[in-house]
């Protein structure tokens, strides 16, 4: 099922197209309803569920994406591995699966919950807003992504130097520092002191 861009529909057994629904929370994570996804990203946006991968290798390196070119929200930026939407009702945990499977063409060895984050980032360039209560995930990936070009425009694996250095020098998603902050924890218990995360 397609999940970009936001205006994308998707084709039912009888014909017929239906929006691309987000799940809305409350402050708790509490599910209240849902949204059409632009709809839920426009001004001042509205709160809803969401979820972000972080993926190393087995030098404890940090898969990072360029986001295609293509994509409605923060093109052509980079960010964690993989960051996406629930369908409503899906757990955040198979839709990090899911979404990381269908943008990268990989599945991680290992995935494990890293906790949740609240934010609310506007992107200047396009107008919309990122309301989001984010559930973090890390793990590691043991093959090489296949990215699908709608969805990334280019793959990294970094060292914290190599981050620091292209994140000095590059644009990166408004959210990205939020996100990455948030999962240091688990990302530090993950890739132990030798990975300098």
């Amino acid at each position: 099922m397609p999940t970009s861009p936001a205006t994308a529909t998707n084709s039912s057994s009888n014909g017929t197209t239906q929006a691309i629904l987000l799940e809305l929370v409350d402050e708790h994570g509490n599910t209240i309803g849902t949204a059409e996804k632009l709809a839920a990203h426009q001004a001042p946006g509205m709160l809803h569920r969401a979820f972000s991968v972080f993926l190393f290798d087995e030098h404890g390196r940090l898969l990072l994406q360029r986001r295609a070119l293509g994509k409605y929200h923060s093109p052509g930026v980079w960010s964690n591995t993989c960051c996406g939407h629930p369908y409503p009702g899906e757990a955040p945990f198979a839709a990090a699966a899911r979404r990381t499977h269908e943008e990268l063409g990989i599945s991680p060895s290992l995935l494990a919950e890293a906790g949740t984050v609240r934010y609310n980032h506007p992107d200047p360039d396009s107008g919309l807003v990122e309301q989001e209560y984010n559930h973090l995930f890390v793990g590691l990936v043991q093959t090489p992504p296949r990215p699908d070009p709608d969805e990334v425009g280019e793959t990294a694996f970094v060292t914290p130097r190599e981050l620091q250095a292209r994140h000095a020098a590059s644009p990166f998603s408004a959210w990205f520092m939020t996100v990455l902050d948030a999962a240091r924890p688990a990302i530090r218990e993950l890739t132990g002191p030798s990975g300098a995360w």
